[in-house]
Formats: C-alpha cells, structure tokens, sequence
C-alpha cells in the first residue's frame, strides 16, 4: 500500500493537470508547477507591457540615440485593408509590437517583474508577425527579425551577483533575402554613462550585431499565401535563474538544442536591480515599411518549493 503523503502528493499532480486541461486557455501552455504571470490580452488588457525608455539625467535629450524610436504596444484587432478585422488566435485582442517605417528600425516591449525565489523559468507564447500590408505582394522577405529576451539579476546578498540577459531572435531575412533561422547574442555590449552625474548608465544591448545561430536552428515558419493572412505559432523558452543558462528553446514542434547556446550576456550585477526579472519582446523591419509582432498570449511559469 502507499504510503498516505506519497498518495497525496500523486492526487494533488494529477488534480493541477486536471484543472490545467480543463482551462482552454491554460490547457495549450504546459507551464512549470507555479504561474508567475498569464496574459491574454483580449482579457486582460496591456497587463503591464510596455514601452523601453533608455535611461537619462536631469532631461531627456540623454537618452540614448538607440532607445529613441521605440514606443508602447497597442491593443489589436489586426485590422487589414482585405479581410477586416483579422482579431486574435483566442479573442479579439492580441498585442501588436509595431515598428517604425524604416529599414532597420527596432522596437521592443517589455514586462517589469522580480521573481520569488532563483528557480527554473520558462516564459510560453502564441504569436503571429506580419509586415504592413500596403503592397499587393508577398513580402515575406520584409520582417528582418523578431525575438525574445530575458534581463535577469541574481538577488541581494547572492556571492557574486550576475546581471544576465540571454537573447534569441528569429532571423528571417536580411537585406532582402531569407535566412529563416534561430540565432542566440554572445556578444556583451558595453554599458554607457548618460548625464552629467556618472551615477546613471545605458544599455542598448539589443543591436545587430554578435548573433550567433544556434546550432540546427533553421526552421521555415508558416507564412501563408498573402500579406494580409495570420497564422499563430508556438514559442517557449526556459532558463534557470541559479546558474542562468538556457534550458528550452521551442518553435512549435522544433526543440532546438539548448546545451549549445552557450553563452549569454553576463556582467556585474547593477545597482538596485536585485531579483529582477523582466521579459522582453523585439521586432525589425528589412525594409521601408512597419512589421508588426502580434502576442495572443503570454504565460510566465517557475518551479519553487513552498520552504
């Protein structure tokens, strides 16, 4: 016979996938055992996404130049000129990341947390990108890229504490070909000081260059036939907050190796950034025209004891 505790602790598993599968909109995540944050924005509105600003002093004309032409998400029914309304994979409402109209241009939106203990993460989205539709052609070549990364920093009192940010992109096409590959930031750019003080610094730590493609990384996405047309896809990504080291990388049914993403961006930690844990989301365009990243849904999850 079972022991009494190891019975409750297989029906209180089996209990929690139970109420999991039961959830249509839980059921299609498998998140680790604690849910940090679950977004779905035709429910919940921005839920705290939002704009980076770059950091500044005193007044705004130090912000750095990088940080300059990006602004909020929006709310979105992913109106098109063709098919009206295409709305979200679950509901109306997905997030739209839009960027300016101009090769090369990058914007990326953020959500600002901390974390309760130093665990494994895994952060889970549904998403779909498109450029802007005011051509009657393809443009499948027109996203240059779009991506996720983590800003990660040990917690106070950690023995050598870390700020770390591990980065990973979707390469589709570049200067108007198509790489449609998974890439990985090895590169770890220098900090720099803004305002008169030397007491406030910047990080644009998400340029173009020092990508590295991850190692059987390549995979064609479902674009479909016009400009205009949406398919939602499947990514999650996992990292463990005590060595700080990726440990999932997943695509829809692609699951990249992740051993082989071998470095990130590591410094010193910085001051007053203790715990943090802030999940970014970024899109490029290759050419003269905004692309747009649209999020349906967004779960944050962890796996930490109650001690």
């Amino acid at each position: 016979m079972p022991r009494r505790e190891d019975s409750v602790t297989i029906e209180g598993a089996d209990l929690r996938r139970q109420m999991l599968m039961a959830n249509p909109g839980l059921s299609r995540f498998r998140p680790l055992p604690r849910i940090i944050s679950y977004d779905d924005f035709s429910t919940s509105g921005m839920a705290g996404w939002t704009s980076l600003i770059g950091n500044y002093e005193d007044t705004l004309e130090n912000v750095l130049p990088e940080f300059r032409g990006m602004y909020a998400p929006q709310l979105s029914v992913a109106n098109h000129w063709d098919t009206g309304s295409h709305g979200a994979m679950s509901g109306s409402y997905s997030m739209k990341i839009a960027t300016r109209a101009h090769k090369g241009a990058l914007n990326l939106v953020l959500k600002r947390m901390t974390y309760i203990e130093p665990c494994p993460i895994q952060v889970e989205m549904f998403f779909a990108v498109k450029p802007e539709a005011n051509e009657l052609r393809l443009s499948d070549a027109d996203v240059r890229s779009f991506g996720i990364l983590l800003d990660l920093q040990d917690y106070d009192g950690h023995p050598q504490p870390r700020r770390a940010m591990p980065h990973l992109k979707y390469l589709n096409a570049m200067d108007g070909e198509l790489k449609q590959r998974w890439q990985y930031k090895s590169v770890t750019e220098e900090d720099r000081m803004v305002g008169p003080t030397g007491e406030t610094r910047s990080h644009p730590h998400f340029g173009s260059e020092g990508w590295v493609d991850v190692p059987g990384g390549e995979q064609r996405l479902c674009y479909n036939e016009l400009p205009t047309k949406l398919n939602w896809h499947y990514l999650r990504l996992g990292v463990d907050l005590r060595s700080m080291r990726v440990t999932a990388l997943q695509c829809n049914d692609k699951r990249m190796d992740h051993d082989a993403i071998d470095t990130m961006m590591l410094t010193p930690a910085w001051a007053n950034l203790w715990s943090m844990l802030n999940v970014c989301l970024f899109c490029e365009t290759d050419t003269d025209k905004r692309c747009f990243f649209y999020v349906d849904s967004i779960l944050v999850s962890g796996d930490w004891d109650d001690a």
